[in-house]
């Protein structure tokens, strides 16, 4: 006799080992903030990047070294004096010397343009890591909810091996008796080596679901909960397509990483242009020089003066760099373009999918209540001989199948609503608690075992 699939996943879990505590959505999701290397990448890439606006202001800022010298030295001369003497001479010496100096740059637009640049390189790594912190949500969100769907896949699979084990056995006892051909034998042993086959490649499946999960949360082997019976099925609130399509292009952390690279990139072009341009330099010191030579002489020297250069030519450097500036900054207002097209469909595609998704769920349902009286039905046609043992195969792979498609519809509503987020950049903890609340902990999904 046929049972429901929720009555057939109490009786395979009844057979497991029960878990004490389950992990669920929120709790795997904190593992994968602490353990994730692509979310530490991106963090280190910004606290690198971070350094760039004290690196451009320490061009502006005064500049003091300090050189020193010791030589030895060896003379031999020899020669007439003045006085028509002659003499020769060997001597030797040491001498030393210091040098205080103090640059201070007075005039140098690309480094005061370059200070501004910095700005928009900061702001633009902050953004990266703000949408790589949601990336990481809507990846553990897709991971966790993939081993679900496997594990259903699994669930289901094994469910219809009984099922076709059944009818096989059946099959056997009425071809004894003589009420069935022997074909019918034949067609219940395909379909129950079929099913077989099916549950391996599902557990195949559910392995590599688990590993794309470790990649991101780490080496672990808990349970995680299942979704519960009840999922509230709402639309997105305001249910309006192009209100959320205008909060996302307002505040989607990629569309605004991307303007600060428009932005960077124009400043990039005054940097160049600003090799047209004289600097200005003050520099200011002290020199010591001492020796120990018999006619040596010992100074102390301050200096302060003025520097300037004038470009006049440089081969056309200047021209040709800033032309490439002004090229990489077209393409980054190309790219800009680019990623607002993407997230404006990310967000209606999104959005048309919570709506879709609601209305399968719905549609789902109603599927499985009739794919249950076509089996019922088909079932009593065969004992009455209307129908054959391939028609009874076929309702009841489509009963699990209606099933399963049921269980996946729910996993895509949320799914599509955390999508949703992403594209806004809305998706925070607290949303994903939102979600994490439909999750069942008394009903795991257990780790695999190897």
């Amino acid at each position: 006799m046929w049972k429901p699939l929720p009555t057939l996943m109490a009786v395979f879990l009844c057979g497991l080992t029960t878990w004490s505590q389950a992990e669920d959505l929120i709790q795997i999701y904190d593992m994968a903030v602490v353990s994730d290397p692509t979310l530490r990448e991106a963090e280190q890439n910004l606290f690198a990047t971070r350094e760039l606006k004290p690196q451009a202001r320490a061009l502006l800022l005064p500049n003091l070294s300090l050189d020193g010298d010791v030589d030895y030295r060896h003379v031999d001369s020899s020669g007439t004096s003045s006085l028509g003497t002659s003499f020769d001479r060997s001597e030797s010496y040491g001498t030393q010397g210091l040098q205080a100096v103090v640059n201070q740059s007075v005039f140098n637009r690309a480094n005061w343009v370059q200070l501004q640049q910095s700005d928009n390189v900061i702001a633009q790594a902050e953004a990266q890591y703000r949408d790589a912190q949601i990336e990481l949500m809507v990846q553990t969100t897709e991971s966790y909810f993939n081993v679900l769907r496997a594990a259903d896949a699994v669930t289901v699979q094994e469910a219809l091996l009984r099922a076709n084990e059944r009818q096989l056995e059946q099959s056997k006892q009425r071809f004894e008796v003589g009420l069935v051909a022997i074909t019918d034998v034949n067609e219940s042993q395909a379909a129950f080596d079929r099913s077989r086959a099916d549950l391996i490649n599902a557990k195949n499946a559910l392995d590599n679901a688990w590993e794309a999960l470790r990649t991101i949360v780490g080496p672990i082997r808990v349970p995680l909960a299942r979704l519960g019976d009840r999922l509230p099925l709402s639309p997105p609130e305001p249910n309006d397509i192009d209100a959320w399509a205008t909060t996302a292009i307002r505040s989607n952390y990629g569309i605004i990483a991307a303007s600060e690279s428009v932005s960077a990139a124009k400043k990039t072009i005054e940097i160049e242009r600003s090799g047209y341009y004289p600097t200005v330099d003050l520099q200011a010191g002290y020199d010591i020089a001492r020796s120990d030579a018999d006619f040596g002489t010992d100074t102390d020297t301050g200096f302060v003066g003025l520097s300037v250069n004038i470009p006049i030519f440089q081969g056309g450097s200047v021209a040709s760099r800033t032309r490439e500036a002004g090229f990489r900054f077209r393409a980054a207002q190309d790219q800009l373009d680019q990623v607002r097209r993407q997230v404006d469909q990310q967000v209606k595609d999104a959005f048309r999918g919570i709506l879709s998704s609601i209305e399968d769920v719905k549609a789902r349902q109603a599927a499985i209540v009739s794919a249950r009286s076509a089996l019922e039905s088909t079932q009593a046609g065969l004992e009455v001989g209307t129908r054959t043992q391939v028609d009874v195969l076929n309702a009841q792979r489509n009963l699990f199948q209606a099933e399963f498609d049921y269980l996946d519809a729910r996993y895509s509503y949320i799914i599509n609503g955390v999508k949703l987020h992403q594209a806004t950049s809305t998706l925070t903890r607290d949303v994903l608690a939102r979600g994490n609340a439909w999750l069942n902990p008394a009903d795991v999904v257990p780790p695999p075992v190897y």
